[in-house]
């Protein structure tokens, strides 16, 4: 179990620039969802674009889930030697540029090469946003970190209405790309400057033991559960369009609501997240969460036709997206200051194993069978998180801060 977390004095003393912070990072999450939601509900128009089978298709995912890996590590590199908020203003200009690069790609080696280049700066930005979060929670004192998570929904919400949108006016897939890009590069120049710097984040003395001394089975434990979050989430995002449209043959437009429903309901459950965990505790959220994303997926797999699976990504939603961002609250209580930066990096490339299983596997075994067999993985992930349950907290160990106005929402 892990010890109680105490608020960081140092942060705790700097309230306008924890909130700006707060804000600033929210704003992170959010684009990055907004750009991953663009990039995978336009995989049905790039497979048409650059006539590429659901082979190739199952190889970009696999792409840029290692090289998201990499990114991770980049991101702990530059962390250490700058900061995390260096990390993540690099990560988010060069999602900018490698959307630039998507929609400017003459052919799918080309194609390839931008995807690569957006797969290490999701890496960067994933590391960076978290690093942060976890920074900022010290500062509070007490559970939010769930609703960064909210932050990141929200975006994802916007980039699936976003494609809709554009396929309905039948903009073409290159301006709506291009478009999704300035609206990444605009916010990285608004926000970057508010993220906390080394003076209130890397510069904090640890709290608890160091990473070199963090426990290997606690590690190794929430790095499972991690991974089998993100493949859960990820084959939802890479793959549900994609099953309403090839699997229950429906329109394109329709096929992009299937991921906004997902995101839909769990915005809702993001955003009371930190709520039940200080009400009911963390063990309990966890499980709660797994069974109901269990519920969803298991209607998903049966569905007769769009409208019942539209309905089981969104009751999956409700759950299971709550449980990844719990995982790296828990994990850093563990330590602080750098220790941090580099337990975040590293716990974040269990992210990208989830991602391998949750992209490719998951589309390997649709590609072979069905993509109905490919969501049964999913679901069977969901069931071995409800076991996982006990390993959390029982009950919420942030301490509340006193420096933080109560009036302040979750």
């Amino acid at each position: 179990m892990l010890p109680p977390q105490s608020p960081n004095p140092q942060l705790s003393a700097l309230h306008p620039t924890l909130r700006s912070a707060r804000v600033a990072n929210s704003v992170a999450f959010a684009l990055q969802g907004f750009f991953l939601a663009v990039i995978l509900t336009e995989l049905p128009q790039l497979k048409e674009r650059f006539d590429l089978s659901d082979g190739l298709i199952v190889a970009v995912v696999a792409l840029i889930s290692l090289l998201a890996g990499v990114g991770s590590i980049t991101a702990e590199r530059i962390a250490l030697r700058w900061s995390s908020r260096t990390a993540l203003r690099i990560g988010l200009a060069l999602i900018a540029v490698s959307g630039v690069a998507v929609a400017a790609s003459p052919n799918k080696i080309a194609a390839f090469v931008a995807l690569g280049l957006y797969g290490i700066a999701v890496g960067i930005v994933d590391a960076g946003t978290n690093m942060q979060a976890v920074f900022i929670q010290h500062g509070y004192g007490r559970f939010i970190l769930v609703s960064f998570y909210a932050a990141w929904s929200a975006g994802s919400i916007t980039g699936a209405l976003f494609v809709s949108a554009f396929e309905t006016l039948k903009v073409p897939l290159w301006a709506a790309i291009l478009t999704a890009a300035a609206v990444v590069a605009a916010g990285c120049l608004a926000v970057g400057p508010r993220l906390l710097g080394t003076d209130e984040a890397e510069a904090g003395p640890a709290e608890q033991e160091p990473t070199s001394s963090v426990p290997v089975r606690i590690f190794w434990i929430f790095g499972a559960v991690i991974a089998l979050a993100f493949a859960i989430d990820l084959a939802v995002g890479n793959w549900s369009a994609l099953y309403l449209k090839d699997e229950l043959l429906s329109s394109s437009r329709t096929a992009a609501l299937a991921l906004a429903a997902y995101q839909g309901s769990s915005l809702i459950g993001r955003l009371t997240g930190d709520l039940w965990v200080r009400r009911f505790g963390l063990r309990t959220v966890v499980r709660v969460a797994a069974a109901v994303g269990a519920v969803g997926l298991l209607i998903v797999v049966a569905a007769p036709g769009p409208l019942a699976a539209i309905l089981g990504f969104l009751v999956a939603g409700i759950g299971l997206p709550v449980i990844a961002p719990l995982c790296f609250s828990e994990a850093g209580q563990l330590t602080s200051g750098r220790d941090l930066d580099a337990l975040i990096a590293r716990l974040n490339l269990f992210n990208y194993a989830g991602t391998l299983v949750g992209g490719a596997v998951v589309g390997a075994v649709s590609d072979a069978v069905n993509m109905r067999a490919g969501f049964a993985i999913p679901l069977a992930f969901a069931v071995l998180l409800i076991g996982f349950a006990r390993v959390f907290h029982a009950r919420a160990a942030a301490a509340p801060s006193t420096a933080e106005p109560a009036a302040e929402p979750a």
